[in-house]
């Protein structure tokens, strides 16, 4: 395996690129190394009425889309976003993953999937609140691997 680190001059984002013939143990082990670094302690700035909050990202269970905007939620709280769900999805860590057109969810976060008896939905619950978000048919594969993916870790 070669590791190569390429300067660029522009102001542009930095990036991590791993290029892979397939996804081994050693390469998930590579790439959960550099998201842990990557995002240690970061934060969002988050807002309630008058008040900005800056909070950890692993303390968010769930972006979703609401009438009034984007609210993240955390085990006790629910608070708004300035951004659309798209920016969020470039901005935030591999953890979160879309799971509907109106939400993106914090995969670390997950401790039960239940399968609706009404339509082809599924339900996705976190441990210590009562709060729960939907996730669409379209995105549950999707979900699964990288369940597996955190899993292997």
């Amino acid at each position: 395996m070669k590791i190569r680190i390429e300067l660029i001059e522009e102001p542009a984002e930095e990036e991590i690129v791993i290029r892979c013939h397939s996804l081994s143990d050693e390469i998930a082990r590579i790439q959960h190394a550099v998201s842990s670094v990557t995002a240690e302690k970061q934060s969002l700035v988050l807002y309630k009425e008058e008040t900005e909050y800056y909070i950890a990202l692993e303390d968010i269970l769930f972006f979703q889309t609401e009438s009034s905007g984007i609210q993240a939620h955390t085990r006790n709280d629910v608070y708004y976003v300035k951004f659309r769900l798209y920016e969020l999805e470039e901005l935030l860590p591999a953890y979160f993953l879309r799971i509907s057109k109106s939400a993106i969810i914090n995969v670390k976060q997950i401790y039960s999937l239940s399968k609706s008896s009404f339509s082809t939905t599924s339900e996705a619950a976190f441990s210590g609140t009562h709060k729960k978000v939907f996730v669409s048919r379209f995105y549950m594969k999707l979900l699964k691997e990288k369940l597996m993916e955190m899993r292997m870790r």
